[in-house]
């Protein structure tokens, strides 16, 4: 069985990549998350940033790394830098359209680095000062790209998605999982472990389980 590592601390990254690889160890990169205001540009080379910095210390493990990025058109904006950032952005984005962009990349033992982007829209829910205000001070926001997180439906934040849930998420597993194969990783149908899978757009019409 391979070693797979993945070089990211987000918990939502590592639940995420558990539906497709069963066993994984954690080593998160040290990379800093510059921006240049091309989302799929920075989203991509970030990912591969941490693919390999990570894979430089991990030389014999297949290290998966990914970066998100939220972009409206006029401004991208990665995790914010504290509450008060964070108030700025859902302000800045409630009840607007924006594009999501994470950027995932794969590497391998031998120096082999594999990556892609996965791009969504996202229509963010009209959110009133009051609630932006409760959202921010429960903590959540605080380690998300945009501040925000789709999967926190009991605030909700998102009010219509067109592109794929695990990208906003964090991490597009069909994506991911075109990018493992050929590696000899096991891998298991993220659909049936993620329900929004089976009927994500960017599911292939050959399921990657090899399990």
């Amino acid at each position: 069985m391979n070693d797979v590592v993945l070089a990211s601390a987000s918990p939502r990254r590592r639940e995420l990549l558990a539906a497709v690889v069963g066993a994984f160890r954690v080593h998160a990169s040290d990379v800093t998350e510059s921006m240049t205001g091309d989302a799929r540009a920075d989203a991509e080379r970030l990912a591969r940033d941490k693919a390999a910095a990570v894979a430089a210390v991990e030389p014999r493990a297949i290290v998966v790394g990914a970066d998100t990025i939220v972009h409206d058109g006029a401004r991208a904006y990665g995790k914010p830098r504290d509450a008060v950032d964070a108030v700025v952005m859902l302000r800045a984005l409630e009840g607007r359209e924006h594009t999501v962009v994470t950027g995932v990349a794969v590497a391998v033992p031998g120096g082999g680095l594999r990556s892609g982007v996965s791009e969504s829209r996202v229509l963010m829910a009209p959110l009133s000062d009051a609630a932006i205000d409760a959202y921010v001070a429960s903590g959540r926001p605080l380690d998300k790209a945009g501040a925000y997180a789709i999967q926190d439906e009991d605030v909700p934040t998102v009010a219509g998605l067109h592109g794929c849930y695990c990208s906003v998420m964090g991490l597009p597993l069909w994506l991911l999982c075109a990018l493992l194969d050929g590696t000899g990783t096991v891998l298991d149908d993220p659909s049936a472990t993620v329900l929004r899978c089976a009927h994500c757009p960017e599911r292939p019409r050959q399921d990657c389980s090899s399990a």
